[in-house]
């Protein structure tokens, strides 16, 4: 089994560690895309995030298998779909194009799978009938909640105190004040579906997942409990990860997830980029004016666990770093690994990709190398 070097930040042990596994597979799931609307810089920052450590594990020796599932069904699509008369799957459809050209022209590496929620219904069904057995669920007019009062480390990932996370869950569509819960923060995971929505039947009455439930039974059909690394944004963290492990773990009896990893937000014009704020800025549209690796540069310039000020002017700085990289490096064989350890230390330090960055540009001010495989490592090509 190849030696691990790499260090990362645990979202649950706040302080970065040692990042630990146990065989040659790195397994790895990240929340992926509700494909309602185009990339924004929010989605390219986080599976960036997690492209770039994939590069650096294969690159000590590790197979990496990363699932980034679709979330092909949930409040959110349900809504966008009605408002524009289309049928959700069509809907989802053509996001899904969109995500996979833009990605693709982001340099990201494929999926390990990608699978989507819809098919995962049998699956889910089957961890509701878990949790319920278990005890830590309950069922009320044909939904099922999960019950908060039976898991006593609720919270142990976000650290929110009680009034925090009610809000949050309002924000993201938790209902605290649904009066068939037995407590505000208890969290559905079958619920009758609305007139016009998809529904499957279950025991418990027709109906649909909740949106949790539907990554915790994806991530341990694609990757098995006791996986390697659960990663997303920092928006993730409560309510929908702080969900998912509980109700996976109270059905499995074992742990969910080895390592908690998350990136940080975006801004634009010192506001967070959200499509509650209108303020959304595309990969589909940055791609018609800018080289898609100047994006990626620009994105993977700033470190992961910082808030990103998004602007142009950071693509067009970007620009003119690739183009001087390219440059020198065209002077010498492509073989060469000028560069190349320090890159490899820096993404070993929390993946620290502005030291990596820094490193390559010494290499390049003194011309004294080709950094072709050194910004291969950030997934930087040209």
């Amino acid at each position: 089994m190849p030696a691990t070097s790499v260090r990362l930040f645990d979202t649950r042990q706040r302080r970065v560690v040692p990042f630990e596994t146990d065989g040659d597979v790195v397994r790895i799931y990240t929340c992926g895309i509700t494909p309602y609307d185009s990339t924004h810089i929010g989605h390219a920052r986080t599976f960036l995030t997690y492209d770039v450590l994939q590069r650096r594990l294969r690159d000590i020796g590790f197979e990496t298998r990363c699932v980034r599932n679709v979330t092909d069904v949930d409040d959110s699509i349900l809504s966008r779909a009605r408002s524009l008369g289309v049928h959700y799957l069509d809907l989802a459809a053509a996001a899904l194009i969109t995500f996979e050209t833009d990605m693709n022209a982001l340099g990201l590496l494929p999926a390990y799978s990608e699978p989507r929620a819809t098919s995962a219904i049998s699956d889910i069904r089957l961890l509701i009938g878990r949790v319920l057995d278990s005890g830590h669920a309950y069922i009320s007019r044909g939904a099922v909640y999960f019950d908060v009062s039976t898991a006593s480390d609720f919270g142990q990932l976000s650290l929110l105190d009680r009034e925090t996370m009610l809000e949050r869950a309002a924000e993201h569509g938790g209902r605290p004040d649904d009066p068939n819960k037995r407590d505000p923060l208890d969290f559905v995971l079958w619920q009758p579906s609305l007139a016009g929505e998809p529904e499957w039947s279950s025991q418990w009455g027709p109906g649909r997942p909740g949106w949790h439930v539907e990554c915790s039974a994806l991530a341990l059909r694609e990757l098995g409990p006791d996986f390697d690394l659960h990663g997303g944004g920092s928006d993730l963290v409560f309510p929908h990860h702080e969900c998912e492990w509980v109700q996976a773990e109270a059905a499995t009896g074992t742990r969910f997830v080895r390592h908690w990893m998350h990136s940080g937000e975006v801004r634009l014009d010192g506001r967070k980029m959200s499509k509650s704020q209108g303020n959304l800025c595309f990969i589909s549209d940055l791609r018609r004016d800018w080289d898609p690796m100047a994006v990626r540069l620009a994105i993977v310039a700033e470190h992961y666990r910082t808030t990103l000020d998004w602007s142009h002017d950071l693509v067009a700085q970007s620009t003119d770093r690739l183009d001087r990289w390219s440059r020198v490096s065209a002077g010498f064989t492509p073989e060469g690994v000028a560069g190349l350890d320090e890159v490899r230390l820096a993404l070993d330090d929390d993946l620290n990709t502005p030291a990596a960055i820094e490193a390559i540009d010494r290499v390049v001010e003194e011309e004294s190398g080709s950094v072709v495989r050194a910004a291969a490592l950030i997934g930087v090509t040209w």
